[in-house]
């Protein structure tokens, strides 16, 4: 990386931070504490049994000791571990405008990462595309989650293709201890779906779909050559062709809803996000969904 990449870079890793510490400190860190509670409940004291307390709670040998009924109290474990598993194939570097697929997914993980901060939890980066790129365990600090930041933008991977079933079984092996993943991809790939709900069931799993607007609908510019960043694949596409547009759009379509399917099925609570819209109001809306 040269000096001025560097120093670009630098610059946008700065503008990032000051951007998502505001909005998860005013926006989403009450909502994202409610949300995503401990796993687990640690001992906490004894006290006398009241009406209306669990009987299973009943510690039977101070209840002798006392001659009197008494319960064990607990506290909730708040601090989780939250990975941030974003994927960093060919794909995600493309853009139509401003921002690339991987550039978003870098502005939604600063937030998330911010919020975990705040809310004292540890945050860990995985980056991967048909293998596994880079790996940060959890953990917390300000310095950690800026270099998460870093990462995402200018981390340059070996692979282009990608494999979300490899990233999830990964996940599985490394993280002993359930935590809350958040999946960021575009989700072009295919047969990964039972290893996904094998994710879902150990850890707590939110799939963030980031997609660029011209990949849903075919824009009308005559003839184009369209490659595969992922393959190479080149190939000349008449996009003035109704015929050519509709069934890019139907296969399109039966691959988001067969997506959508899937997270139905392994019950994975999930959003979808354009590179060139705000990302916010969705995020609130899937916290709350993830709370009720």
């Amino acid at each position: 990386m040269s000096d001025l990449d560097r120093e670009e870079l630098m610059g946008e890793v700065r503008d990032l931070e000051i951007k998502a510490k505001r909005l998860s400190r005013e926006s989403f860190s009450g909502e994202y504490h409610t949300s995503f509670k401990g796993q687990g409940l640690d001992f906490e004291d004894y006290r006398e049994y009241q009406h209306g307390d669990e009987t299973r709670f009943i510690d039977w040998k101070v209840t002798a000791r006392m001659h009197t009924p008494h319960i064990r109290t607990f506290r909730e474990e708040r601090e989780l571990s939250v990975l941030l598993a974003v994927d960093v194939s060919g794909s995600n570097k493309y853009a139509s405008g401003r921002l690339s697929k991987k550039q978003k997914a870098a502005r939604i993980a600063a937030v998330l990462a911010f919020c975990a901060k705040y809310n004292g939890d540890k945050v860990g980066l995985l980056l991967f595309s048909d293998s596994t790129e880079l790996y940060l365990s959890p953990a917390k600090g300000t310095k950690h989650v800026l270099r998460i930041i870093r990462e995402i933008l200018g981390f340059v991977p070996e692979g282009k293709g990608t494999s979300i079933a490899n990233a999830c079984d990964f996940i599985n092996k490394t993280l002993k201890r359930k935590s809350l993943v958040f999946l960021l991809s575009d989700f072009m790939d295919h047969d990964f779906s039972k290893k996904l709900g094998a994710l879902g069931k150990q850890h707590e799993t939110i799939a963030m779909r980031i997609y660029d607007p011209v990949e849903e609908e075919l824009p009308m510019l005559g003839k184009v050559n369209l490659t595969d960043p992922e393959t190479g694949y080149q190939t000349m596409v008449n996009t003035n062709n109704a015929n050519v547009r509709m069934g890019y759009s139907k296969l399109n379509r039966r691959r988001l809803e067969g997506l959508q399917k899937t997270f139905n099925q392994y019950k994975i609570a999930s959003m979808e996000t354009a590179t060139d819209e705000d990302f916010i109001p969705k995020l609130h809306r899937l916290f709350k969904r993830v709370h009720r």
